[in-house]
């Protein structure tokens, strides 16, 4: 399965492209961006981001599949992915730069990305978490119709060098 395109009013989701290893690195480096995930380490060099995505050109899109948020005037954002995982489902994963935060950009993105979920790559349940410091997460997740499981596990970030509480939540086509 190729990995889709999906655009929106505002953005365009589409498969990673070593051309973004540039733009990115300084967005996942800021500390507050890297200190919300569990995988993306801080410092963040343009080597780490072109690791990433030499990993994702490799991985099997019918299991795991990042894809590159820009806006439609070809601005770099951030990257929301699938990843497999244990349970329920494939666990979706995201971030943005900073300059994109409070704008709705990151919902859009998920809304957009979980239509393609259900129709392209026909799957049902989906979860995702958010750091219980990271309310805004939270109302990203909320705002695409996650919901809260009532579990609360704690998730290794690499950026914190710590274990975080994750609020987990579902999400169900």
């Amino acid at each position: 399965m190729s990995p889709p395109t999906l655009h929106t009013d505002r953005l365009v989701l589409r498969p990673l492209a070593l051309a973004d290893a540039a733009p990115m690195t300084p967005l996942a480096d800021d500390p507050g961006v890297a200190t919300m995930t569990t995988s993306t380490p801080h410092p963040f060099s343009q080597d780490i981001a072109e690791g990433l995505i030499a990993r994702m050109e490799a991985a099997d899109t019918a299991r795991e599949l990042v894809l590159a948020i820009e806006r439609r005037d070809g601005a770099f954002m951030g990257v929301i992915g699938f990843h497999p995982k244990d349970g329920l489902g494939p666990e979706l994963g995201y971030w943005i730069g900073r300059p994109f935060w409070g704008a709705g950009y990151m919902t859009e993105a998920v809304i957009a990305a979980l239509a393609w979920v259900r129709e392209g790559w026909a799957r049902r349940v989906l979860t995702s978490g958010h750091f219980a410091d990271n309310a805004p997460s939270g109302r990203v997740l909320t705002k695409a119709d996650f919901l809260y499981t009532g579990e609360v596990e704690q998730r290794f970030s690499i950026a914190r060098g710590e274990d975080a509480a994750t609020r987990m939540m579902v999400w169900l086509a």
